[in-house]
């Protein structure tokens, strides 16, 4: 009698014991779940700054669409990019498990529950003294990109608080303050120099205007909340056949992989100004993150081992008409002219843009973009060295440094 019930009791332990361990087995589930889901993707939203490097239909929506060949890789169709398919900041929102960003300038479609892009192409930092038509950048410099970030923040929140219909597509209110602000703008400001006729020393000399004026900007998005930045640096200009073309070097000033030294000097002059800025802005806003992202060093390193990453023809453009670049500044990508009667691209893309690293003599392919994007989510080329992809507790660290 007392075997039996001491049989019955040890049968009933062990399902209790069986009960409680997947108790704590769900429990612990439960919590890596939850803390996946708050963790693995700190930012609700980003806002963009930028040119044409980051522009997701800015300039289209204003001046008209890029025209094909442009978006064939990726969205079949223009999409207000100028490459091929995506930028480094689709792959970025993309990895953040956001949206693609919708142009702050784009009423048509748009949905900017995760954040808005302000960047367009053409646009610089320091406002341009001439037109579109005139120069070619764009009016929308990034004192009005800031402007327009303002606004838009101060109308989503009294949207929001209204209850109006339209504010599932504008972000909550508390998005601001969370969110990941990136930039990627300065490119322009050098070459608006050398259209000029300025000399090198000359394009040195108003950098650091151009850098107090971004810093400026900078300060002022963190007075409206922002406390995460990323911002990049520019890219080797030196290895655009739009400068290459239109600005001939001497072959003493070509380097072995194409490109044009004096101009590659000047864009690490500006980074590395850019560097000192943003050092000086860690030390007065003490309660941003502020990263520094080398792109120059990954856009170069791609170039210049084209072969070795999977590429070709490092300097010469996939899309584009003639010339030893096959780019030629009044017929670009897409261009077209009537022939008996009927138009036809006479800038076409190349077979294959996959293997391409320059889109149109300007800009990126989507393959390169994604190579890029690539080598700088981990951190390796960030100062500090922050992954994009972290957990909360790593999120809340940065925050400390």
């Amino acid at each position: 009698m007392k075997m039996r019930v001491m049989e019955q009791y040890g049968e009933k332990l062990r399902q209790v014991i069986i009960i409680m361990s997947w108790v704590v087995i769900s429990t612990v589930v439960t919590c890596s779940v939850t803390e996946a889901r708050n963790c693995s993707f700190p930012y609700p939203a980003i806002f963009n700054f930028g040119d044409s490097n980051s522009d997701t239909g800015g300039l289209s929506a204003a001046f008209g669409q890029a025209p094909p060949p442009n978006g064939i890789t990726f969205f079949h169709t223009p999409a207000g990019r100028y490459s091929d398919g995506r930028l480094i900041i689709d792959f970025l929102a993309q990895n953040l498990g956001l949206p693609y960003l919708s142009a702050y300038l784009d009423s048509v479609g748009s949905n900017f529950s995760n954040g808005a892009n302000f960047a367009t192409a053409g646009s610089t930092i320091r406002p341009q003294n001439t037109t579109k038509s005139q120069s070619g950048y764009s009016p929308i410099s990034l004192d009005v990109q800031l402007i327009q970030y303002s606004d838009f923040k101060t109308r989503s929140i009294l949207i929001r608080k209204k209850g109006d219909m339209l504010k599932t597509l504008l972000p909550k209110e508390e998005y601001f303050s969370k969110a990941l602000y990136t930039f990627d703008i300065g490119q322009n400001d050098l070459t608006a120099g050398y259209k000029l006729n300025m000399t090198t020393e000359q394009v040195k000399a108003y950098i650091p205007d151009v850098l107090g004026q971004f810093s400026n900007v900078i300060r002022s998005v963190y007075k409206e909340g922002a406390r995460s930045f990323w911002i990049h640096n520019t890219g080797p200009l030196g290895c655009l056949p739009y400068m290459l073309d239109r600005y001939p070097m001497n072959a003493a000033q070509i380097d072995k992989f194409g490109c044009a030294t004096p101009f590659n000097e000047v864009a690490q002059y500006f980074n590395h100004k850019l560097k000192e800025i943003v050092v000086q802005l860690r030390k007065e806003l003490s309660e941003a993150t502020i990263v520094y992202v080398d792109v120059y060093t990954v856009k170069y390193t791609l170039i210049s081992q084209a072969q070795k990453h999977g590429f070709e023809n490092g300097v010469i453009a996939c899309c584009g008409h003639g010339g030893k670049y096959n780019f030629n500044n009044t017929e670009r990508c897409g261009a077209t002219k009537i022939v008996n009667g009927e138009k036809i691209v006479i800038a076409k893309s190349c077979k294959d843009p996959s293997v391409r690293i320059i889109w149109d003599g300007i800009h990126y392919t989507e393959a390169a973009n994604k190579w890029i994007f690539q080598q700088i989510v981990n951190g390796h080329f960030s100062d500090p060295s922050i992954s994009l992809k972290m957990d909360c507790h790593d999120h809340e660290s940065i925050h400390q440094y």
